[in-house]
């Protein structure tokens, strides 16, 4: 089994981890976003950006799906690759290692599996709709910590339906122990600080 601290002593990426974009950022499409991790491993990684809602309700494209959507109901763009692929990320109130129609992550969260359609959703507490989703090639991830792009934490069931996704970004960083919370002060544009 991987250790889940680097000699460091950050923790390292893994399924139901959160990645937060350091300020430092300097990829647009990735600048004081939130990623929740859904996989991790030699194959690469993937995740989906949780605090960037679209303008578009989900009510307007994929009515069927939009019974039990988090609010506020809207399509999220969870990254850059497959830009036109939708994917349905959700929660189990109960975990069951049985549950059928998508791949259980750890504390309950659930990729669905969209082709079963919407009843699919019906036994989750909550689900988001996602427009794309962020990979990276086995290694890339890696590097990116290595240049400091990323903070890895551990996430808790609300961030991926929190009601204030323009503010999980400094409430993430707020909740970490020591310097890290300090972070979350830090105004949008550090060269004003």
């Amino acid at each position: 089994m991987a250790e889940e601290t680097t000699s460091e002593g950050s923790l390292r990426p893994a399924p139901g981890r959160l990645l937060v974009a350091r300020p430092t950022m300097v990829d647009p499409r990735f600048v004081r976003t939130v990623i929740l991790m859904l996989e991790h491993g030699d194959d690469g990684s993937t995740g989906v950006v949780v605090n960037r809602p679209s303008e578009t309700f989900v009510a307007e494209e994929l009515p069927d799906w939009a019974g039990g959507v988090a609010p506020p109901d809207k399509f999220f763009v969870g990254g850059p690759v497959e830009p036109l692929a939708v994917m349905a990320v959700g929660r189990l109130d109960q975990p069951d290692d049985d549950w059928r129609d998508g791949s259980r992550l750890i504390d309950g969260t659930v990729i669905l599996d969209m082709s079963h359609g919407p009843e699919a959703a019906e036994t989750l507490s909550g689900h988001r709709l996602f427009v794309g989703y962020a990979g990276w090639s086995p290694g890339q991830l890696e590097g990116e910590l290595h240049q400091e792009g990323w903070w890895v934490v551990e996430s808790e069931p609300s961030d991926l339906f929190t009601a204030d996704p323009a503010g999980l970004w400094s409430a993430v960083l707020r909740r970490q122990d020591g310097d890290l919370a300090t972070v979350a002060s830090f105004p949008e544009d550090v060269s004003l600080n």
